[in-house]
């Protein structure tokens, strides 16, 4: 085997153990150089109609002098004879060539040129182009084999890396179509999980900036005539959550109301966002999308993915996965709202259904009272007598002392002192011992680990408020409308969670009947807004028992009365 032939095998080798399509490009034009000793190389690759060029690759031309040549070929001249007739072409001065367009200003000299054809699994792909011997001499005919052999193993070569690239873009699309799936999986998860809108939006931030690789991503929701920047994941200004901006004049007004994405490479786009959108509060981008979050034909607000950090744009794969995810996220966003709707409904309807309770104990009860008083004082001024009118008057002290112990009892039961005094077990004994004194037999058990020493700070307000509220409900219930003549309360906290049960020995209900009244949503409000639960059991004729387990959390520091 000859020097040359080694020489040939040596680089097609090395050639032919890259996988990179532009690495594979790039060791033909330094190999061919290398074997024929020329001082120039180019790749030219041919365009889909196989008539001109649509790449022009070099080497041994500096940066500066290819800027100075202006732009690249494109298969003119003896470049295009090549085009024309695949055949190696050998010259030993290019400018004598019949078909010679001459080099433009700036270009080196050349004179000497070898020319062969890169053909790929039989087709055409491009030539390889060889000018300037460095010895001065004519390219030979060894030169002439060792550049069609190269040719012949850089096609098989670049086929062979063409067929890697194919595959690395399939297993990359399907990886960011598993990533799509997995991000989409995560949101129904979550809808299945909570409702919270906060954490849902944390969730959707996260999960999306991961799938396109953004720098930045932003949830932008729609507020009435207004843009609220809600969520965020990556780089984001300290302050920008939270904020607002008039919808109009924004990015994501034009994506809502075309209905489609937006990108920041649109120069129109490009001025809202730095004029009117989040580009004013110092936010900078240079390339970016805005999908519209949309779920049954209503607009919710926009995605806002900011700068690919892998390549300097986005591409139309990525868009259109941020565009299926947005469908998921705009779906979970709708729930959320939807869900926190309900939300406000039910603690209306608690509040109201709160309200009548107290205006129906005013009247049934004080009112009343108080009428009954002052017809028994009109009776004894009409009457005239002095004994009448003494007698009256004790009766009427005595009404008002009832009247006062009635108002206050009610009062305590809109907020008990002992709740913020004393802590939660010093106030449900309290209400234990009023409704005793009412008649009801009740059996209390109480285990808290702040009044039993295990904790070092009390529950928060929330949570305290809670509890209390839930056994007075309970058992209000039990007395007013189960007519019960015993009950057992318990009330004890372990491993993180406070359980809290009231059974009652009444006339009991079907739940399923009378989900709207007896406190009822008021208690399962109470339970749902900290994260926790409630569950009703009862039958007619079997009693009832409430139920809830409300997750611990206390507060920041010690608040409270010292411990017993």
């Amino acid at each position: 085997m000859d020097q040359v032939t080694r020489g040939v095998l040596t680089v097609a080798r090395s050639v032919l153990e890259e996988l990179d399509l532009e690495l594979v490009l790039k060791r033909v034009l330094e190999s061919a150089r290398d074997l024929t000793g020329a001082s120039y190389a180019a790749l030219g690759v041919l365009d889909e109609s196989k008539t001109e060029l649509s790449r022009f690759l070099t080497a041994g031309i500096d940066e500066p002098t290819r800027r100075l040549i202006g732009p690249l070929p494109t298969g003119r001249g003896v470049l295009g004879e090549l085009i024309r007739k695949p055949v190696p072409l050998r010259l030993a001065d290019v400018g004598t060539h019949p078909y010679s367009y001459g080099f433009p200003v700036g270009h080196p000299p050349m004179k000497t040129f070898l020319g062969v054809p890169v053909l790929v699994a039989g087709q055409p792909f491009g030539n390889l182009y060889l000018t300037d011997k460095r010895e001065g001499t004519e390219f030979s005919e060894d030169d002439e084999q060792a550049a069609v052999t190269l040719a012949e193993f850089a096609g098989v070569a670049i086929d062979h890396a063409r067929r890697y690239t194919d595959v690395e873009a399939r297993r990359s699309e399907l990886e960011h179509t598993v990533s799509a799936l997995d991000a989409t999986i995560q949101i129904a998860r979550a809808l299945g999980g909570q409702t919270d809108l906060g954490a849902i939006l944390a969730l959707v931030a996260k999960r999306g900036r991961a799938l396109v690789s953004a720098r930045v991503l932003l949830i932008e929701l729609q507020r009435g005539d207004e843009l609220e920047f809600a969520a965020g994941a990556g780089e984001l200004p300290p302050d920008l959550l939270g904020r607002r901006v008039d919808l109009q004049g924004t990015v994501a007004s034009a994506a809502l109301r075309a209905r489609q994405t937006q990108r920041l490479s649109d120069e129109l786009n490009r001025a809202r966002f730095e004029q009117a959108g989040v580009g004013h509060f110092g936010l900078q981008a240079e390339d970016g999308l805005v999908v519209p979050l949309i779920f049954r034909d209503q607009t919710y607000g926009v995605l806002v993915a900011l700068d690919q950090l892998e390549t300097a744009s986005f591409s139309r794969e990525q868009q259109r996965l941020l565009e299926a995810f947005a469908a998921s996220a705009a779906t979970a966003v709708a729930t959320a709202q939807s869900a926190a709707d309900e939300r406000r409904l039910q603690r209306l309807a608690a509040a109201e259904s709160e309200r009548t309770r107290w205006a129906r104990e005013l009247h049934d009860e004080t009112l009343q009272g108080l009428g009954q008083l002052r017809l028994r004082l009109a009776a004894a001024q009409r009457d005239g007598q002095p004994d009448a009118m003494s007698a009256a008057i004790g009766q009427a002290l005595d009404q008002l002392g009832s009247e006062i112990s009635n108002l206050r009892a009610l009062i305590t039961d809109l907020r008990p002192a002992a709740l913020d005094q004393l802590g939660t077990e010093a106030a449900v004994t309290a209400l234990v011992d009023r409704v005793k004194g009412a008649g009801l037999e009740v059996d209390l058990s109480v285990d808290l680990a702040y009044e039993q020493g295990r904790a070092s700070t009390r529950h928060i307000p929330e949570l305290e408020t809670a509890v209390y509220r839930i056994v007075q409900e309970a058992l209000t219930n039990a007395t007013k409308h189960g007519h019960a003549e015993r009950a057992v309360v318990e009330v004890h906290e372990h491993e993180r969670i406070v359980r809290v049960v009231v059974r009652d020995d009444g006339s009991g209900f079907d739940p399923a009947q009378n989900g709207s009244g007896f406190g009822l949503p008021g208690m399962r409000e109470r339970a749902e807004l900290l994260g926790g639960t409630l569950s009703i059991e009862s039958a007619l004729g079997e009693g009832t028992t409430v139920s809830a387990e409300l997750p611990v959390r206390r507060r920041a520091r010690a608040h409270g009365p010292a411990r017993p």
